[in-house]
């Protein structure tokens, strides 16, 4: 996403208490190491957290927005969202600030950040100091048996971010249109199929489109002779050849696709509203509750029903981080730990709330808090953890960067 500028060492030893400028001018409070919570929470008080985060759900922006109301009660931090359209735009902004040796006082103080994100701005030397999210008090539930929570696109996360969601691939279809989804697609090629036989009826949001990129993610990884080479960086030499067969799919569904592949839709929200509009005839999101979310905020038919391919989908977990000059690391740190609380896990994962899948280790929690989860109706769009089938690994982040630039130049005109 961003061109490396050089390392940045950061000394966590020295680094235990930094003066820091709030983004608006504020002094704020000498930052304490987060293994010292008790100076973390008082140096928190009267911080305003500038969280950078996709703006494009409402049910995630309305629990932000409550997140905010609940660490402003019980911690006097504020949170404040700023909505992007890509975290790209997140990254830009400190990249811009550590060229211009702004080593303090940063605009952004916590990110809700990919894996392709990620890997760049821990190159470039970009994030607080490892291991501030393996201190934090609630990482003792993590479910750290996970191996998404500990490597993100292959690059091992190293405590320089804290998860808060779960996340994995999965279609879905409004069943008064199309039938029971027991007849839909069960594979890549199974949807090129069902694409031919139903012309118009299906699409893709345009990369770098989050979503739209882990489509391409999910039939490159079924097309690919061996996916064992996506868990390594790209081969230049190689690349061609590896990525031939994701070309030839996207080729021959071209013709298929709503307004023959001459547009893509923007974004999943607009995608969204065209399977609500009888538009389109299937789609997909990277939440397994997404459908019976948007079916209990009204954005979705009843009828619509999820279902996934046989042999596995993509699926990951995503995280928020603190980039290395923020202007206010301790009310972060508050922000991310309480995202990590099983209140504000149990309440994310409700459907009519969010649905974004737990974090945290079952086993971890006590008799009451995992009855709490047990109890959540997670709506009758939602498939069961086992039918969920596979997760399909996240490829290598150096891979989505090259095959968005390619995707462009193939399609983007």
């Amino acid at each position: 996403m961003t061109r490396p500028i050089g390392l940045r060492a950061l000394a966590f030893a020295a680094s235990s208490l930094l003066a820091a400028t709030l983004a608006g001018g504020v002094a704020a409070a000498a930052e304490p190491e987060p293994s010292d919570w008790p100076a973390v929470l008082e140096a928190a008080k009267g911080q305003n957290v500038y969280f950078h985060a996709w703006g494009g759900s409402q049910a995630a922006n309305d629990y932000i927005a409550w997140v905010g109301s609940q660490t402003e009660a019980r911690f006097g931090v504020t949170l404040t969202h700023v909505k992007l359209a890509d975290t790209a735009d997140a990254v830009a902004t400190v990249v811009a600030e550590k060229a211009a040796d702004r080593d303090s006082g940063g605009a952004v103080d916590l990110v809700w950040i990919n894996g392709e994100n990620f890997a760049s701005m821990k190159q470039q030397g970009l994030l607080h100091t490892p291991g501030f999210a393996t201190h934090l008090p609630n990482w003792r539930f993590v479910d750290t048996a996970n191996p998404s929570v500990t490597v993100d696109f292959t690059v091992p996360t190293d405590g320089q971010e804290s998860p808060w969601g779960g996340a994995k691939l999965v279609f879905f279809a409004d069943t008064a249109r199309t039938g029971d989804v027991a007849a839909m697609p069960a594979s890549a090629d199974a949807l090129l199929a069902w694409a031919k036989a139903n012309p118009g009826r299906f699409t893709y949001p345009a990369p770098p489109d989050f979503t739209g990129s882990s489509f391409l993610k999910q039939v490159l990884i079924e097309t690919i002779g061996d996916p064992a080479v996506l868990q390594r960086p790209v081969d230049e030499a190689t690349f061609a050849a590896v990525t031939a067969p994701l070309w030839a799919w996207l080729d021959e569904i071209q013709p298929a696709l709503w307004r023959q592949g001459r547009d893509f839709p923007k974004s999943y929200p607009q995608m969204k509203q065209m399977l609500a509009d009888g538009e389109l005839g299937i789609i997909f999101a990277f939440n397994p509750a997404e459908a019976s979310a948007a079916i209990a905020s009204g954005e979705l038919p009843d009828t619509v029903r999820s279902f996934v391919f046989s042999g596995g989908t993509l699926g990951n977990t995503h995280f928020v981080a603190i980039p290395f000059n923020a202007a206010n690391k301790a009310g972060a740190m508050v922000v991310a730990d309480f995202l990590l609380s099983p209140e504000a896990q149990l309440r994310k994962e409700n459907p009519t709330v969010w649905g974004d899948p737990t974090v945290l280790a079952m086993d971890k929690l006590t008799p009451d808090e995992r009855a709490a989860f047990a109890a959540v109706d997670r709506g009758v769009a939602t498939l069961p953890p086992a039918e969920l089938g596979p997760v399909l690994a996240e490829p290598d982040a150096s891979w989505m960067t090259r095959i968005e630039t390619e995707w462009r130049a193939r399609y983007g005109s």
